[in-house]
């Protein structure tokens, strides 16, 4: 069976997201801080705000609040709100965001496979320069 080539269409040449098809998820997933948060849902479970805040170092709790309600938009996070005395919010990884489990795990299998050949080419350039 012969594989095909695809041709970008001619608008695909002078917009950047139809010419890579990956970049809208790009965009989505690997924001500043939605890897770290997606992980610590995927790896702990169900989480309160400050539980999130807590593990995940350097984020403040205005860039956690619009990432997380970004989240919840795309559909990668579900936010449960419990009316108690005080009120509780939970957060947790949704199904859809579940799937990017395996794309995580090729990832930190990339990352162990290559990251300290990366740090050499970066010595190297920094040397030559």
């Amino acid at each position: 069976m012969a594989t095909e080539t695809r041709r970008p269409a001619p608008d695909a040449l002078s917009d950047p997201e139809l010419a890579c098809p990956v970049s809208p998820v790009v965009d989505i997933v690997f924001s500043r801080w939605t890897t770290p948060i997606l992980w610590s849902l995927h790896t702990f479970g169900r989480q309160r705000f400050v539980q999130l805040e807590r593990r995940i170092k350097g984020i403040t709790p205005k860039v956690l609040t619009q990432r997380l309600r970004q989240l919840e938009r795309d559909g990668l996070v579900v936010r449960t709100y419990h009316p108690e005395v005080p009120p509780r919010v939970e957060y947790e990884i949704s199904d859809l965001g579940s799937t990017l489990a395996p794309l995580f795990a090729h990832l930190a299998e990339w990352a162990d496979a290559h990251l300290d050949h990366v740090e050499a080419a970066r010595e190297h350039y920094d040397a030559g320069t």
